[in-house]
């Protein structure tokens, strides 16, 4: 019975695989290289500069923004500029069409356009911001309570809520959250709520007419 090379010598079975495969690990290692440089180009250069080609030519729907008879322009843009509809789209990933996303929640919602908010402003992603990122959540909140979707529109008041704890957004957001936990027939929930806006941020304006809405509550509670 006659015996193979690779029995007679195990290392070279041993390190077949390297040597057989020499030339497809090579091409591996050389495309890593490769995505790793393209990579670096996408974050440092192409993404820097269609972020700078958005802000360029974000300012003009900026202005329309208070506007309602311009609130379609804001939208849509005109002849000479973009509006945030295109910017969200052609400039994802950058700041300007994050941004255009939280404007556009924001334009819908006062169109009465409410699932249109919605989906805009899912597409917001937080920045740090503690004003822009509770208010995208407590836009979200609004939009699901107009649409009576009261269940998610309680998540996301009480993450508004929790976001920041500032004096100014925290017991807004507590108290529309009190509102749709009535609506939900959560009167303890609700309870909590309007109490924490008493105890947590006693200087705040929702604090100085919250008793009423706590007694309202409570009496519910069973």
């Amino acid at each position: 019975m006659s015996t193979t090379q690779n029995e007679i010598n195990p290392q070279v079975k041993k390190g077949s695989f390297l040597i057989e495969n020499s030339k497809s690990l090579l091409f591996i290692a050389g495309a890593v290289v490769v995505l790793i440089a393209i990579y670096i180009w996408y974050q440092n250069v192409y993404l820097k500069n269609r972020a700078e080609e958005a802000s360029a030519k974000m300012y003009k729907a900026e202005q329309y923004i208070g506007v309602d008879s311009l609130a379609n322009k804001a939208i849509k843009g005109d002849s000479g500029y973009p509006g945030f509809e295109k910017i969200a789209d052609e400039y994802e990933n950058t700041k300007s069409a994050n941004l255009a996303n939280l404007y556009l929640g924001g334009i819908y919602l006062r169109k009465g356009e409410y699932k249109k908010a919605t989906e805009a402003l899912g597409k917001y992603s937080e920045t740090g911001s503690p004003v822009a990122d509770p208010l995208a959540l407590g836009l979200l909140g609004d939009a699901y309570s107009e649409l009576k979707d009261y269940k998610q529109a309680a998540t996301y008041y009480k993450k508004a809520a929790d976001k920041t704890g500032n004096n100014f957004t925290s017991p807004m957001f507590l108290k529309k959250l009190g509102l749709v936990q009535e609506q939900l027939k959560d009167f303890k929930a609700a309870e909590d709520a309007y109490t924490k806006i008493k105890t947590e941020y006693p200087a705040s304006e929702e604090a100085s007419m919250i008793d009423s809405y706590i007694a309202r509550a409570h009496a519910q509670v069973k």
